[in-house]
């Protein structure tokens, strides 16, 4: 069975930074592509970043040159480091694991920037 654990997430002051994790179990990250989603109220769950087995990364125009997305093969953990964070940032953000037609979801973790 795939699990996908979040942490990291809480309250931060608009400006600053955080960092979030996932940590895989039942899965090795080595050989999936991984990524961290957003979702707000009253919309559509969105991709933030994403890294794939080749580590080749990619980002949401929004978050571009504020956020890293990396992976740590060896504790089968994927960051998310968030910097520069702005109110729009707030939502729960979700880990997603994809192995060809396979994927799997975080239980999330709400990340809040206040003004």
């Amino acid at each position: 069975q795939v699990q996908l654990v979040e942490s990291g997430g809480g309250l931060v002051q608009a400006g600053g930074s955080q960092r979030l994790s996932c940590t895989a179990s039942g899965m090795t990250i080595r050989v999936s592509d991984m990524a961290w989603y957003r979702q707000t109220p009253g919309k559509q769950r969105e991709l933030v970043a994403g890294i794939k087995r080749d580590e080749v990364t990619n980002y949401a125009d929004p978050v571009k040159g504020r956020f890293t997305i990396s992976r740590d093969n060896a504790k089968n953990t994927v960051y998310l480091q968030m910097n520069s964070l702005k109110p729009e940032d707030t939502g729960v953000y979700y880990c997603n694991l994809r192995f060809f037609d396979r994927t799997f979801w975080g239980q999330g973790t709400q990340v809040t920037v206040s003004s």
